[in-house]
């Protein structure tokens, strides 16, 4: 009777597509072809071949946001709070450690029964040794990663890896005033760029890291200085691996993001948390009202929280080393900042770096 049902079923009924299911099956197979082409590039660059920037096409990018990554990533957030049972922890840990290359024997707690589920594994703490703070150096690096670039900031433009910028201006949003910022009025100036600079001779600097997944997932104070503005973009959560960075323009201001900005002894100066796939939760300590990748959000929109009150009137300090935030997983912090003009770095692209180590000084 079952067999005789079926039969005289309409076919449309049967074989139902919804729009949404073709969405996730072509953009989901779309981008594990970009990761094969992202595993490609990665192998001609370490036999040293250079490879030309192909930039997406408006097409492809929409492809790609169709993913539903942000519910992808919450549902990731929620398996990874997932009490797993004692002996099964074992042997998912040391999975994880092999594919990515973990050194436990940094990590405070090394016997990996101490974590209860992968968030608390993500997010273990290191041994106090275990990363020194260059006292030498003016700024150091907030977190472990992959240095994608430095450098000036010229014509408003930021290199996200070699060769691909952003807009200065869509990644930090519309200037913060100098009143909120509690720092003394910029020179009067045409670009945005020239706006942040609030020092005459100086110029504005930026530097881009990259968190793998195996890498130590806290980040801390590169400098000490104030926070005194926080901006939250909410937005899309795609990868931001390399191979995706020199393939999507402006993809730090496509994603979900969390910018902190405030002054040092130079004047401006900016951290920004990024997120990407699987990475939708950025947390910052000292900001309780900070709630990243919600179910819902206005395209293009962005809410500020002003450190400054009359309770505070300077802001958030931060000392050089200190612990600042976290994320889930891995992703990018961007440093933009004020500097004069013989300000160096200490860097090569492509370098790998860790917390505490030198980023540039006088």
């Amino acid at each position: 009777t079952a067999r005789k049902k079926l039969h005289t079923a309409p076919v449309g009924q049967v074989f139902r597509l919804r729009p949404f299911h073709v969405l996730v099956a072509t953009g989901g197979g779309y981008a594990g072809y970009r990761k094969y082409e992202d595993y490609k590039l990665e192998q001609l660059e370490k036999r040293g071949i250079e490879v030309p920037a192909k930039l997406a096409r408006e097409w492809e990018v929409a492809l790609y946001k169709s993913v539903p990554t942000r519910l992808l990533s919450r549902a990731w957030g929620r398996l990874n709070q997932v009490e797993l049972p004692t002996w099964l922890r074992k042997p998912v840990y040391s999975l994880y450690i092999w594919t990515f290359g973990v050194n436990m024997k940094e990590a405070a707690v090394e016997d990996l029964h101490h974590y209860r589920n992968l968030s608390e594994f993500f997010r273990r703490k290191l041994k106090p040794q275990a990363r020194p703070v260059c006292c030498l150096h003016s700024v150091i690096s907030p977190s472990d990663g992959k240095i994608l670039n430095f450098g000036q900031v010229k014509n408003c433009e930021v290199e996200q890896v070699k060769g691909v910028t952003y807009s200065l201006e869509s990644f930090l949003g519309p200037r913060v005033s100098a009143e909120e910022l509690h720092f003394s009025q910029a020179p009067p100036g045409n670009s945005f760029q020239q706006q942040l600079v609030t020092k005459e001779g100086n110029e504005l600097y930026h530097c881009v890291i990259y968190l793998a997944p195996g890498d130590y997932h806290c980040f801390h104070s590169p400098t000490d200085w104030r926070v005194s503005h926080r901006r939250h973009f909410p937005g899309s959560l795609m990868s931001v691996n390399p191979g995706v960075a020199r393939w999507i323009k402006e993809l730090f201001c496509h994603n979900e993001r969390v910018v902190l900005t405030g002054d040092w002894k130079h004047g401006f100066f900016s951290l920004t948390a990024v997120g990407a796939t699987n990475v939708g939760s950025i947390r910052i300590y000292f900001d309780q009202d900070l709630h990243t990748n919600s179910p819902c959000y206005s395209k293009g929109s962005y809410n500020d929280f002003s450190f400054i009150s009359n309770n505070n009137k300077e802001g958030i300090p931060m000392r050089k080393g200190e612990h600042l935030g976290e994320f889930n997983l891995g992703s990018t912090i961007v440093l933009i900042f004020e500097a004069p003009k013989d300000f160096k770095f200490h860097l090569k692209a492509g370098q790998k770096i860790r917390f505490g180590e030198a980023l540039g000084s006088l």
